[in-house]
């Protein structure tokens, strides 16, 4: 099995804790499953992609 070493700034590092957090998942599985993801095909399929990464879809606001 290869190594890959990469190396990230101080914000990187906390956005991929985060999200790696988020799924549930250790950083290395995540990065696992990043790569694992299928490519994008069409312009189309980048931004239904991105669409749903960055969490254009309203947040419910409770009132109390």
């Amino acid at each position: 099995m290869g190594i890959l070493t990469v190396r990230l700034t101080d914000e990187e590092e906390r956005l991929l804790s985060r999200r790696s957090r988020s799924a549930g998942m250790k950083k290395a599985t995540y990065v696992r499953h990043l790569i694992r993801e299928q490519p994008f095909v069409t312009a189309a399929d980048a931004l239904a992609d991105a669409k749903k990464r960055m969490g254009d879809e309203r947040l419910r606001v409770s009132r109390k």
